[in-house]
């Protein structure tokens, strides 16, 4: 690929940069769609529009690629988290935020429960080699840690919550009713997918959440 010779190193910069990201955007559609195992490099270069060259110039190969997926993926909802600014909120409130934005979240993202799955057959395998995924974490559970401790200093939430779980809790409620509808709906003969059974969930994960997380 030539490059102009007045092209400045700030436009050859933004040019590597806007390449990276349609591959990274092309990628997460071809692995939440196919999987690790049926994704194909010259189908992510395709939805890119570009030469698959520039795949393995800048990723290595579909595993870094995958592993780069899975940390942008990560990278996105915790930025979102962030937007709530949930420190700012009461006790209570923030709890019941952090849960509407997490079932919301997935829904409009099923891709990232796609990627989840995809990983998780893989047994971690790809988010085993990050150096990045613990610190892109951590900030979340130290946030949820003091927003249960300050509830609980002022009398509204009971003490030795564990953040870790209570977050794996709220995510779970989430993710296996979405991830698992097909099933779901087929057996108990319900289209769980309705308007109504999605507004139904979600006051059964906020009430279920609070429940336990409420001084009685």
């Amino acid at each position: 690929m030539s490059l102009s010779t007045t092209e400045t190193p700030d436009a050859r910069t933004r040019d590597a940069e806007r390449t990276q990201e349609s591959i990274l955007a092309a990628a997460t559609a071809e692995f939440a769609e196919r999987g690790l195992g049926g994704a194909r490099v010259d189908n992510i270069a395709e939805r890119a529009g570009i030469n698959k060259r520039l795949i393995y110039y800048y990723f290595e190969n579909k595993e870094a690629l995958f592993l780069a997926v899975l940390e942008r993926t990560y990278a996105g909802i915790r930025k979102a988290e962030q937007a709530l600014h949930l420190e700012d909120l009461d006790p209570a409130t923030a709890i019941r935020r952090l849960v509407e934005f997490t079932w919301n979240y997935y829904l409009k993202h099923p891709e990232f429960l796609a990627l989840l799955n995809s990983e998780n057959l893989h047994r971690a395998r790809h988010l085993k080699t990050s150096s990045r995924i613990r610190e892109m974490n951590s900030p979340l559970v130290a946030l949820l840690g003091e927003i249960l401790e300050r509830g609980r200093l002022q009398g509204v939430f009971r003490g030795g919550i564990d953040p870790v779980q209570l977050y794996i809790s709220i995510a779970s409620l989430a993710y296996f009713y979405l991830s698992n509808n097909p099933t779901l709906s087929t057996i108990f003969g319900r289209d769980l997918l309705s308007p109504a059974a999605l507004s139904e969930r979600l006051s059964h994960i906020t009430d279920f959440t609070l429940g336990y997380i409420l001084r009685s």
